[in-house]
């Protein structure tokens, strides 16, 4: 899972003296390229155009920006957050729920607290949403953990027998007749969800468990949307595949289960910042997700997020711009990014082209933490963006290496809210801390914390809370941001230039074919019916 290569070869537009720090370096992806067809793909040396902005506010620049962010800033938010949760009965902040609209209200008051720097809009959405739900599940009279899927189907047994699916489950055949009234018992890989509980339900199974693939904590997705398929719980890859080899040799190993989940239609927004000053041409567009899972008050997942960019949107507005600058916080990205992608849908194309770059920071302050980049390169995972997100993950790089800071690239898998940005063809960036994803020795060597153990051992529960933030990577991270958004909100120079709306041009691609054992780091919000 946690493939590390830290040798990279020299950009050909970075000078030498500046990349011998780094201690993460990477090469130039082949996607910016210039051809004759794209002679804007590089802005020129040129006096920027200056638009309207507050006058009597001086330029923003690097360090003054980068020195505002304070700790105790993000914290207050954090607390604020927290408060706000659990001030209600379901102690969370899940999209639709009185916490969240608390959270929105919030998040609203605090930029209009700001004067008339922004523009703040609240774009309505509604979907479905789970606002409450419990699970257990036992085998052979001991409990294991366990977690529920996203619009999985009530459900509760008693001591019926586990059956063991062959092949992963992806083929009607994998299913053995003996499943018939019991319980199967599913690797993950290969198919969807849906696809494996179709071929077990089909065979007369009552109920599925399905275990994980890789060290990273407890099987949990979606299955898209509300359906007719029978009950579904997830297990650890070690708790499934030990069970899976106790019924192997021949012992008949019990199970007992309840999973539960209340939903609903619900209505929540997005709230939107757009500054009033700047080129509204070169869009700089910061975002992170508002709401949280159901089972606890969402404070690293993703209060961290949501704070950052708030404390730096406040720090801004004591500047101006030559870029416009934009900051949203999306709802219902546990849902499956759906708030992201109701704001890229309901945009036009030449809207969308006028976002130069789109940051994304989601879970910045993991209690067993790494410093991540999306690796927008696509120099280890071999999945690049669209022209200007390698450009973006450098300029983060150096902010680290000038602190003597090591960093790791994120999988670019487009599994928080930059994805539908990125399937827009607009260039992304962003943070990452860790989610449900293993700690390598190495890691903890370099961060400390422990080896083995999940980035965020509070993921998804009432545990994610203010008090298991990580302190230093919360303020580290939020002066990051501020550093790239003095950067861009006072030049593009060096960045590559939108293509037109209409362009061809692919917005993602492989660079080399990937080894479909390459795991997923963070699992947020994601659409597991393409994930498997």
């Amino acid at each position: 899972m946690h493939w590390i290569d830290r040798s990279r070869s020299l950009p050909w537009n970075r000078s030498l003296s500046t990349r011998s720090v780094l201690v993460v370096m990477k090469g130039i992806s082949s996607a910016m390229a210039i051809t004759a067809t794209g002679m804007l793909a590089l802005n020129s040396n040129a006096e920027p155009v200056h638009y309207p902005s507050k006058c009597k506010l001086p330029l923003v620049k690097d360090k003054p920006l980068v020195n505002t962010i304070h700790l105790k800033d993000l914290m207050k938010c954090a607390q604020d957050l927290e408060d706000i949760a659990y001030a209600t009965t379901a102690r969370n902040r899940v999209h639709g729920s009185e916490g969240h609209k608390g959270t929105v209200q919030y998040l609203k008051d605090t930029i209009e607290g700001l004067g008339d720097y922004y523009k703040v809009e609240l774009q309505e959405f509604t979907t479905e949403v789970t606002l409450a739900s419990a699970n257990e599940f036992s085998a052979g009279g001991v409990a294991f953990d366990t977690d529920s899927f996203e619009f999985g189907n009530n459900g509760t047994w008693t001591d019926l027998p586990l059956v063991n699916v062959a092949n992963l489950g992806c083929e009607p055949e994998d299913v053995p007749d003996s499943v018939a009234g019991n319980v199967a018992l599913i690797g993950r890989g290969d198919c969807t969800f849906v696809q494996k509980i179709e071929n077990a339900g089909a065979k007369g199974a009552v109920a599925a468990m399905i275990y994980n693939n890789l060290d990273a904590g407890v099987a949990a997705g979606t299955l898209g949307g509300v359906n007719d398929l029978i009950p579904l719980g997830g297990l650890t890859r070690a708790d499934g595949l030990a069970l899976a080899e106790r019924i192997e040799a021949g012992e008949m190993i019990t199970s007992s289960g309840t999973y539960w989940a209340y939903v609903t239609q619900a209505t929540s927004h997005n709230v939107i910042a757009t500054s009033k000053y700047g080129d509204p041409d070169n869009v700089l567009f910061l975002g992170a997700h508002s709401d949280s899972v159901d089972k606890g008050p969402g404070i690293n997942d993703n209060g961290s997020g949501s704070c950052g960019i708030l404390t730096v949107a406040k720090a801004l507005a004591k500047y101006r711009t030559n870029a416009q600058v934009k900051f949203a916080w999306w709802t219902a990205e546990e849902e499956g990014l759906l708030g992201a992608e109701h704001f890229v849908n309901t945009s036009t194309a030449e809207d969308l082209s006028k976002i130069r770059l789109y940051l994304n920071f989601d879970m910045i302050a993991s209690p067993n933490y790494y410093l991540g980049i999306y690796d927008g390169d696509g120099s280890r995972y071999n999945l690049s963006g669209p022209p200007g997100s390698d450009v973006a993950e450098y300029l983060f790089e150096d902010f680290f290496a000038a602190r003597n800071l090591t960093t790791f690239g994120a999988e670019f898998n487009g599994r928080s809210d930059y994805g539908p940005f990125l399937d827009a063809g607009v260039p992304c960036s962003g943070l990452d801390t860790g989610a449900d994803g293993i700690k390598t020795e190495e890691e903890a060597a370099i961060y400390g914390g422990i080896a083995g153990e999940t980035y965020d051992q509070n993921y998804h529960s009432a545990a994610d809370n203010v008090t298991n933030l990580a302190l230093f990577p919360f303020e580290i991270n939020a002066k990051a941001i501020a550093h790239v958004v003095a950067t861009y909100a006072r030049s593009w120079e060096g960045f590559p230039a939108r293509l037109p709306p209409n362009s061809t041009a692919v917005a993602r691609r492989h660079l080399h074919p990937r080894s479909s054992g390459v795991p997923k780091r963070h699992s947020c919000g994601v659409n597991e019916l393409l994930e498997y």
